[in-house]
C-alpha cells in the first residue's frame, strides 16, 4: 500500500480504539466529502439514507449494484474509511460472497450485515412482525464473507436485531456469541427504545468481547459519556444527514413556490462556489491547463500597479487591485472572468506592494516606476507579453458576465468597450468620454461604430458624448501591429510616463486607424473610492442574485 494505511485498516483501528470513536451517515459524493471536511474518522453509508436518495424505500428497492455504483463515487472523493449498511447481504451466503469482492474493489472498509429475513424491512417500521434469520444461516453468511475477503482488515460487523424485535436480552445475547464465533469483526446492538437501558444491559453482560457497535436513533439525549463509560466502541450517527438535506430543501423549496422568488433565499443557501469546491473544479481548472490547449484564443493583459491613495488605511499594505469586496480581491474575480471565459494566459502588471498579488494561475510583470509613471508605462512592460489576441483591462473593473463574453465576439482590429447608459451618472474617478460616428441605437443587432475620439473632458461643442469607455480594449493580429507601433512611437516622447491609455487610443486615431466601439448599457463598475467599496458589495450580490 505504498506506507500509506489502508481504509480497511483504518476501519479496524476505530472499531478497536481504546476510546469511543464515532462515525456519520452520508449517501452520495458530496455528502460523503462534507463528512469528512467535518473532521470525523469514517462514514456510514446508511442503507436507509441510500435508498432515500433513489427515493425508494428502505426494502431492498435500490438493488445492491445501485448501492455499489453509488459507494464508488463516494470512495472516490474521500479518504476516510466507509462502512457500509449492507442489509442482510442482499440474498443468501453466495450473494454475501460477491458482495464482499465487489465492496473490496472499490476500496469499502466494511460492510454490516444484519440478522433478518431478506427482503429487509426497515427496523423501525413494524418491527415486533419481523422475522429473523436462522442463526446457522446467518453464521453461515458471516464465514461466506470472512473466506472471500481478500484484504486482511476488511470488517464485517453483525448487527443483531434481537431486542428490536422484541425476542429478548437473552436471544440477543446467544446470537451475538454465534455471529462473533463465526467470524464477525465487531457486533452492533440494536434497540428502537427512546432510553439506552437495553442497550447497556447488552453491553454489560457482553464484556468487551469484541468491539460493540450501536445506533442511538431512538436515544439519541444520552450524554455520550455514558456509552464511554460502558465500552461501547463506535457509535453511528445514522440518518443525519439525509434527514438535515430533506429538511432544507423542503423549507427552501416551499419558500421559493410561494414568493415566485429566490431573493429572500439566496442568502440561506450555500453559494454556487461551494458545490465547485466539492466539486474538485479547481483541480479539473488546474488539469486543463496541463492537457488541453487553452480554450480562447486570447490572452489578457491587467493594468493593477497602482496603490489607490483614496483608499487609505485600506491599501498600507496591498494594492489596490487585491482590495476585498464580499470577501474576495478585486483581481481575484476579474482573473475568474477571464478564466470562465476560457482566457488562461492572464499576466498581471504589478506595482505598489507587488509581492501581496498571490492570485494563482497569472504571470506577474512588475512597473519598478509605479509611483513616478501612468498606464501606458505599465502597459509597456508587459510588452514582451503582447499576443496577437489581447484583451487590455484596467485592474478596478468590477462587470456582469455577459460583457466579456459578447466582447470577445466582437469584430474590429481594435475595439473598445463603450458603456452609452451612464454618461451623465454620478461616476467616481475621472470619466473617459468617448464621441462615435455613430451613438447607440440599442437596437438587437451590433452596430457597426468608430471610434472618433476619447477624452476626460466634454467637447467645447455642442457635440454630445456617445458614452463612457470602461477600460477594456482588445485587439486582434493585425491591431496588435498597430498598438506596437504606436507604443513604439509615444515611448520616445519626453512626457511618455505622463500618458494614459486614452492617449494611445486618440494617437492611433490620429494615426488614421480604425477603432471599432463595442456599446453596452451599463452593468460595469470600477472602484475608485471608499463609497465605491460599498457600490462594489451591492454590485456583487446584485450579479449573484440574477445569474
Amino acid at each position: 500500500m505504498n506506507n500509506i494505511t489502508s481504509r480497511q485498516t483504518k476501519l479496524k483501528d476505530i472499531l478497536n480504539s481504546s476510546n469511543l470513536e464515532f462515525i456519520l451517515e452520508a449517501h452520495n459524493g458530496i455528502s460523503a466529502r462534507l463528512v469528512e471536511q467535518a473532521g470525523f474518522k469514517g462514514i456510514w453509508a446508511s442503507g436507509l439514507a441510500l435508498s432515500a436518495q433513489f427515493g425508494v424505500r428502505d426494502s431492498n428497492e435500490a438493488s445492491w449494484t445501485q448501492i455499489v455504483d453509488m459507494l464508488e463515487f463516494m470512495t472516490d472523493v474521500t479518504s476516510i474509511p466507509i462502512l457500509l449498511d449492507g442489509d442482510t447481504g442482499y440474498g443468501n451466503f453466495n450473494n454475501m460472497r460477491r458482495l464482499v469482492r465487489k465492496l473490496e474493489q472499490r476500496n469499502i472498509a466494511g460492510v454490516c450485515i444484519e440478522d433478518k429475513q431478506f427482503p429487509k424491512t426497515n427496523s423501525f417500521l413494524d418491527s415486533d412482525r419481523q422475522a429473523l434469520a436462522d442463526v446457522d444461516e446467518f453464521c453461515g453468511k458471516i464465514k461466506a464473507g470472512k473466506d472471500s475477503q481478500s484484504i486482511d482488515d476488511f470488517c464485517i460487523v453483525a448487527r443483531v436485531e434481537a431486542l428490536i424485535a422484541g425476542w429478548g436480552m437473552r436471544e440477543a445475547i446467544t446470537r451475538a456469541e454465534a455471529y462473533f464465533d463465526a467470524g464477525a469483526d465487531a457486533i452492533l446492538i440494536h434497540s428502537k427504545n427512546s432510553d439506552p437501558g437495553e442497550v447497556l444491559e447488552f453491553s454489560s453482560i457482553w464484556g468487551n468481547r469484541c468491539p460493540l457497535v450501536i445506533v442511538p436513533t431512538k436515544y439519541y439525549s444520552t450524554p455520550t459519556s455514558v456509552f464511554a463509560d460502558a465500552d461501547i466502541s463506535l457509535v453511528i450517527w445514522a440518518n443525519h444527514m439525509i434527514r438535515a438535506s430533506i429538511y432544507a430543501m423542503e423549507s427552501v423549496s416551499q419558500e421559493i413556490y410561494q414568493n415566485e422568488s429566490i431573493v429572500d433565499v439566496e442568502d440561506k443557501i450555500s453559494q454556487i462556489n461551494k458545490i465547485f469546491s466539492l466539486q474538485g473544479a479547481d483541480e479539473l481548472d488546474e488539469a486543463n491547463k496541463k492537457y488541453l490547449t487553452p480554450t480562447s484564443k486570447y490572452s489578457a493583459i491587467i493594468l493593477a500597479a497602482s496603490r489607490g491613495s483614496q483608499f487609505k488605511e485600506l491599501t498600507k499594505d496591498k494594492p489596490k487591485a487585491m482590495l476585498n469586496i464580499n470577501g474576495v480581491p478585486l483581481l481575484q474575480r476579474l482573473t475568474t472572468e477571464f478564466k470562465e471565459q476560457g482566457v488562461n494566459d492572464i499576466n498581471v502588471v504589478a506595482g505598489y506592494k507587488s509581492d501581496m498579488i498571490n492570485i494563482n494561475g497569472v504571470k506577474i510583470t512588475k512597473n519598478q516606476e509605479y509611483d513616478s509613471s501612468n498606464e501606458l508605462v505599465s502597459l509597456f512592460c508587459a510588452v514582451n507579453s503582447f499576443t496577437d489576441n489581447m484583451i487590455i483591462i484596467y485592474g478596478d473593473l468590477l462587470f456582469r458576465s455577459y460583457i466579456l463574453n459578447d466582447f470577445i465576439e466582437a469584430k474590429g482590429n481594435i475595439t473598445i468597450v463603450v458603456d452609452s447608459a451612464n454618461i451623465d451618472k454620478d461616476i467616481s474617478g475621472m470619466p473617459d468620454f468617448v464621441y462615435c460616428d455613430k451613438n447607440d441605437d440599442r437596437s438587437l443587432f451590433r452596430q457597426d461604430a468608430n471610434l472618433k475620439h476619447i477624452s476626460e473632458l466634454r467637447n467645447e461643442s455642442n457635440e454630445l458624448p456617445s458614452g463612457r469607455w470602461i477600460g477594456m480594449l482588445k485587439v486582434n493580429k493585425i491591431g496588435r501591429q498597430i498598438l506596437d507601433n504606436a507604443l513604439t512611437e509615444l515611448s520616445s516622447q519626453e512626457n511618455f510616463k505622463d500618458l494614459t491609455i486614452p492617449d494611445l487610443i486618440n494617437h492611433i486615431l490620429s494615426n488614421g486607424h480604425e477603432i471599432k466601439v463595442h456599446y453596452i448599457n451599463g452593468h460595469w463598475l470600477d472602484v475608485n473610492d471608499l463609497v465605491d467599496i460599498e457600490r462594489a458589495g451591492d454590485f456583487i450580490s446584485t450579479s449573484a442574485s440574477t445569474t
